[in-house]
C-alpha cells in the first residue's frame, strides 16, 4: 500500500478531483455528500488551529500550506466547480480545472482544460477568474497569467 505523500488513490479514501484522475464513479449527490463534509473538515482544522486575530476560516492552516494541491482542489470542487477528468488512456474527457504543484512548492497552477475541440481556451478567463474569487476568500493568493500558446492559468498560494 502506498502512502498518503505518494499520492497514491485508495478507494476507501476521499480524494479531492484535481482534474488529472478519471471521472468520478458515484453519483453527483453522493459525491456532493462526500465533497461537502471534508469541506466542512477543512474548515474546522481552520477553526481549531487559526487561533490569531481575524476570521480563522479565511486563513489556510498548517495542514493546506503542506498540501496545497489538496487543498486548493478541495475548495474548488466544494464551490461547485467543476473539474476536469481524464480516461485510461490519459485524454481529457471532460472540462474544468486541473490543480497541479507549482514552483515554489507552497504554490500551485490551476488550469482550465477539456477534451480537444471542446471550447475550455474561449471559457478559460472567466472560468479561471471565477476560480481566483473562490480562493481568495477562502485566503489564498491567486494571480491570473498568460502562459505559452496564450493559455491562461492562475499562480496560487497562501496570502501572507
Amino acid at each position: 500500500m502506498a502512502s498518503e505523500e505518494e499520492g497514491t488513490e485508495r478507494p476507501d479514501v476521499f480524494e479531492a478531483a484535481t482534474g488529472d484522475g478519471p471521472a468520478r464513479g458515484r453519483t453527483p449527490q453522493a459525491r456532493a455528500a462526500e465533497v461537502r463534509v471534508a469541506f466542512e473538515g477543512l474548515l474546522q482544522i481552520r477553526r481549531l488551529t487559526n487561533t490569531g486575530s481575524g476570521d480563522p476560516a479565511t486563513v489556510p492552516a498548517r495542514w493546506e500550506r503542506r498540501r496545497p494541491v489538496r487543498a486548493v482542489a478541495l475548495a474548488l470542487e466544494a464551490a461547485g466547480l467543476p473539474n476536469s477528468a481524464v480516461d485510461g488512456s490519459g485524454q481529457r474527457v471532460a472540462t474544468g480545472y486541473r490543480v497541479v504543484a507549482a514552483e515554489p512548492p507552497a504554490a500551485v497552477r490551476v488550469e482550465w482544460l477539456g477534451p480537444h475541440g471542446a471550447g475550455a481556451a474561449q471559457d478559460e478567463e472567466r472560468a479561471l477568474t471565477e476560480c481566483a474569487a473562490v480562493l481568495t476568500r477562502l485566503g489564498w493568493e491567486a494571480l491570473l497569467y498568460r502562459g505559452p500558446r496564450r493559455r491562461r492559468f492562475l499562480e496560487v498560494e497562501p496570502a501572507s
